[in-house]
């Protein structure tokens, strides 16, 4: 639980910097660059403090917590984020088609403020949602499975604790945006799993902040744009992204199961040598 805690304490710390430098006017919903900026370097700074920390508390090499017992694998993560790229793409078009008033668009708008956003999303989002991904899947998840046994009692544990505090942390008070954070965690958790590494949740927390972001930065009419996270801020038409993102995660089973059935170069020459 050190991780999380650590992120939120971050945050406070950073928004009353930018409070006082904005002097009092962040407004709850509105991200502006210093906002956004802040939200994403407490999330990378604890993203690079939980792989030390873990690694000596649980007294593992720190490429454990990528992949295990596998090696990391840059081509799983570049497939897997090109799919999750065109998940988030469709996800948001089908948002705009069939809920167009569920959404924070205002129109297409390009200003200074614009700018300062496109390059904070561009330089700090992908570190913010690869912490995140660090901190809930690869961390807390496999501590929280180590506090009991069996092993199917210990996973689905760590899953559910891991999944639950990731959407405690979005500081999400409708009922409708929690379940679906929380849904989000489970999604991630089940493709970290069957894929024994953290490429595929990776690859879609990039795709999925970094384009929603700049999105929503670009269809803000010029100005901050829009999260909303009070009663009322959700309802079904959140079911739209949730399909997806299952969609996705089909995608990731099937394909780790093909991965799993096909023989190494090693386990070729083995078979021709016998």
């Amino acid at each position: 639980m050190v991780p999380p805690l650590t992120m939120v304490i971050l945050q406070i710390a950073l928004f009353t910097i930018v409070g006082l430098i904005d002097h009092g006017s962040v407004q709850e919903e509105a991200v502006g660059p210093l906002q956004l900026l802040a939200v994403n370097l407490s999330m990378g700074i604890t993203g690079v403090l939980t792989v030390p920390l873990v690694s000596r508390w649980a007294k593992v090499h720190w490429r454990s917590i990528l992949s295990f017992p596998r090696a990391f694998d840059r081509g799983r993560l570049a497939g897997y984020l090109l799919w999750a790229l065109g998940a988030t793409v469709l996800a948001n078009g089908s948002l705009a088609l069939f809920a167009p008033g569920q959404t924070p668009w205002v129109g297409f708008g390009v200003t200074g403020t614009t700018a300062a956003l496109l390059v904070v999303i561009g330089l700090t989002t992908p570190l913010a949602a690869v912490s995140e991904e660090l901190m809930f899947r690869g961390a807390m998840m496999p501590a929280v499975a180590s506090w009991v046994r069996p092993e199917r009692i210990a996973l689905a544990l760590g899953v559910v604790v891991s999944s639950l505090a990731f959407a405690v942390t979005h500081l999400a008070t409708d009922p409708w945006l929690f379940g679906y954070h929380v849904f989000l965690g489970l999604a991630t958790a089940v493709m970290a799993i069957r894929s024994r590494g953290l490429e595929a949740p990776i690859g879609f927390h990039v795709a999925n902040n970094t384009f929603t972001a700049a999105l929503n930065t670009l269809l803000a009419g010029g100005g901050d744009f829009s999260v909303a996270r009070t009663a009322g801020a959700g309802g079904p038409h959140l079911v739209i992204p949730a399909l997806f993102v299952l969609a996705l995660v089909t995608v990731v089973w099937r394909r780790e199961r093909k991965i799993a059935k096909t023989p190494t170069p090693r386990a070729r020459d083995a078979k021709t040598v016998h």
